[in-house]
């Protein structure tokens, strides 16, 4: 009985001041807020306008008859010349289009660098070969889809590139 006596009183003491302890905070906040709501008050002209323009609509809509005059919106105009992109070189292209295929023989493309594989191909001429590059091409050897499946690539690049695995294969 003694030990639960004890606890009691131990108990009740730590509650006591845990109670204290909030009281005085709760003293502290509302000295702490009137001498705060002095300086900031809600009834001020000024808090007033900075909500109203914090919450203020984006837009507003105008019943008819309700019309007002507004300024019309204009619009600048700035003419600058389109950007010309210069030609890719037979290397840079070959690196970002060719590669996939042409590095490791895949659909029956000719390897870059096999003189074996290429020279059937040369011997058709270099206009054909452009040709078949540029148009896609389908026959025993593979198949090339037209442009190496980069439409972005314009005829002048495509037909670098293949300049360059021509002369890289020789």
């Amino acid at each position: 009985m003694d030990r639960d006596q004890k606890f009691f009183d131990m108990y009740s003491l730590v509650i006591g001041a845990l109670a204290i302890a909030a009281l005085g905070i709760f003293v502290l906040a509302m000295k702490i807020s009137d001498r705060t709501q002095e300086v900031f008050t809600r009834d001020g002209a000024e808090y007033q306008a900075a909500v109203a323009a914090r919450i203020r609509p984006v837009g507003e809509v105008y019943l008819p008859g309700e019309e007002t005059t507004a300024a019309a919106p204009t619009a600048e105009t700035v003419s600058e010349p389109e950007p010309v992109a210069a030609a890719l070189s037979g290397p840079q292209v070959y690196n970002s289009a060719c590669l996939a295929c042409h590095g490791a023989g895949i659909g029956g493309a000719p390897v870059l660098g096999n003189a074996d594989a290429w020279a059937p191909r040369i011997a058709q001429g270099i206009e054909v070969l452009k040709d078949h590059a540029i148009k896609g091409y389908q026959g025993s050897a593979g198949y090339m889809p037209a442009k190496g499946g980069r439409t972005d690539l314009s005829d002048e690049e495509v037909a670098n590139a293949v300049d360059y695995m021509v002369t890289e294969s020789q």
